[in-house]
C-alpha cells in the first residue's frame, strides 16, 4: 500500500470497498488504459466490470437497490479509478450527479422509477447545464421549456455532455418562465427536466438529437457531446421534484458533489503521476547514478508528494462536510481548485523527470499530461471557484456595524 494519500477513520466496509476497487484498477484499467485512450475507444469491458462491482449504485440508498455509501466512500473510489484512467471516473461521475439529484430532489414516483435501475447501471445518467455561448455563466441559459397541456416543449442547444451518447437519462436545465413574473431573477425561472432517450448518436427520440462525439485533446474514451432539442415533448411529471423554478438550486446541489468528484480525480491523476515519476527516477541513470540521487530530482519528488498529500486532505474534508449535512460549497470549491492546480503541477514535474521520453506516446505520462488540463475547467473553472470561495469568505468574515 502506498504511503501517500491515506485516509484516517474509515470503516472496515469502506476499506474493503477501496481495496476491491484498487485491485480492479491495477488489473483491469492500468494495463489497457493508454491503448484504449490512444484509440479514443469507449471502455465497455471496464464499464461492465464496474457494474459487476456494484459501483453504479454506490451512493444510491439500499431501499432502491444501491449500496447506500457516503460521498466520502464515492470520492475515494473515484480517486482510485482516476489513478487508473480519468475518463472512466467521468463515466460514473455524471451518473452519480443525476442519481444524487434524484435522491435529494425527486418526487417519490421519480425515485421509484429511476433509482433501482440506475443502481444496476441499466439506466445511465448524464446531466446538461452548459450551452455553446455561455460557459460558466449558467444564468445566461437560453434553452427553453414552454407548457403545452400536460407536457412541456423543449427547444435549444446544450454543450459538453459527458456520457451524452451512452446515457439513457439526461437531467437537462432549461429556462421555464411560465408562472414567474417579468423581472424574476434568472436563477429562479429554471427547471431541470428528466429526459429519457435511447443510447447512441443521431435522433435518439423525437425532437432530440445527439450529433456525435466532440474530438478532444484528452479525456478520451468517454463520449462528450452536444444535445439539440427541437420540439422535444416531455411530460410535466418529468420536471425534477414535480415543479418548475427549482432547477438552478437542484443543479448547484449536484455540482457540489461534482466538485468533490473533480477534486478526487485530480488527486488520483496526481498520485499516478507521482508513482510514475518516483519509479522512473530510480531507473534512469545520468552521470553514473540514478537521477533520483540528484538533489534537483529529490526536490521535485518532495514537492510532488506534498501536493498529493495536501490535495487529498482537502478533498476528504470537503466530502466529509457534505456527508455531515453541512453546507460545503466553500470546502468543495477550495478542494476542486487546489486539487486541479496541484494535479497539473505534479503531472508536469513527472513529465520533466521523464525527460524526452515523457513526450513519447509509449510512456503513460504523455496521456496524463493531456488529461490534467480538463480538471482546470471541469465543473467550473479555477476562476469560478475563486469567486465562490471569495464570496463565501466575505459572508463568514463580514465586518459588523
Amino acid at each position: 500500500m502506498a504511503r501517500l494519500a491515506q485516509t484516517a477513520g474509515l470503516t472496515d466496509v469502506q476499506r474493503e470497498i477501496l481495496k476491491t476497487v484498487r485491485e480492479f484498477v491495477d488489473k483491469e484499467i492500468i494495463p489497457v488504459a493508454t491503448e484504449l485512450e490512444h484509440r479514443d475507444e469507449y471502455p465497455q469491458a471496464i464499464v461492465d466490470g464496474l457494474k459487476e462491482l456494484g459501483l453504479f449504485g454506490l451512493m444510491i440508498p439500499e431501499e432502491y437497490g444501491g449500496l447506500g455509501e457516503s460521498l466520502l466512500t464515492y470520492a475515494l473510489c473515484v480517486e482510485e479509478i482516476a489513478r487508473g484512467w480519468m475518463s472512466v471516473s467521468g463515466i460514473i461521475n455524471t451518473h452519480f450527479i443525476v442519481a444524487y439529484m434524484l435522491k435529494q430532489h425527486g418526487t417519490q414516483e421519480q425515485k421509484d422509477y429511476f433509482l433501482p435501475r440506475m443502481a444496476l447501471g441499466e439506466v445511465r445518467g448524464a446531466f446538461s447545464m452548459s450551452e455553446p455561448g455561455l460557459g460558466s455563466d449558467v444564468s445566461a441559459i437560453t434553452s427553453k421549456a414552454v407548457k403545452d397541456g400536460d407536457e412541456y416543449v423543449l427547444n435549444g442547444q446544450k454543450m459538453w455532455l459527458t456520457n451524452g451518447g451512452s446515457s439513457t437519462l439526461v437531467a437537462v436545465l432549461v429556462r421555464s418562465d411560465e408562472g414567474h413574473p417579468e423581472g424574476t431573477a434568472p436563477h429562479k425561472s429554471m427547471t431541470t427536466f428528466l429526459v429519457e432517450k435511447e443510447p447512441g448518436f443521431g435522433e435518439v427520440r423525437p425532437g432530440l438529437t445527439i450529433p456525435g462525439k466532440i474530438d478532444k485533446m484528452g479525456y478520451k474514451g468517454v463520449d462528450t457531446t452536444e444535445l439539440i432539442m427541437d420540439g422535444l415533448r416531455i411530460p410535466a411529471n418529468r420536471a425534477l421534484g414535480g415543479q418548475t423554478g427549482r432547477g438552478f438550486y437542484q443543479m448547484m446541489d449536484g455540482v457540489e458533489v461534482g466538485r468533490v468528484n473533480v477534486a478526487a480525480r485530480g488527486c488520483g491523476v496526481a498520485q499516478r503521476a507521482f508513482e510514475l515519476g518516483v519509479s522512473y527516477a530510480q531507473q534512469r541513470h545520468t552521470f553514473g547514478k540514478p537521477i533520483a540521487e540528484h538533489q534537483a530530482i529529490q526536490f521535485k519528488l518532495a514537492e510532488m508528494a506534498t501536493k498529493v498529500e495536501a490535495a487529498h486532505a482537502m478533498m476528504v474534508n470537503a466530502a466529509r462536510k457534505k456527508d455531515s449535512g453541512e453546507r460545503n460549497d466553500l470546502e468543495a470549491g477550495m478542494a476542486k481548485y487546489l486539487a486541479s492546480e496541484y494535479c497539473k503541477e505534479v503531472v508536469e514535474d513527472a513529465f520533466r523527470i521523464h525527460g524526452g521520453y515523457g513526450f513519447s506516446k509509449e510512456y503513460e505520462i504523455e496521456r496524463l499530461y493531456r488529461e490534467a488540463p480538463m480538471l482546470l475547467i471541469g465543473e467550473g473553472t479555477a476562476e469560478i471557484q475563486k469567486m465562490i470561495i471569495g464570496r463565501r469568505l466575505l459572508e463568514e468574515y463580514r465586518l459588523q456595524g
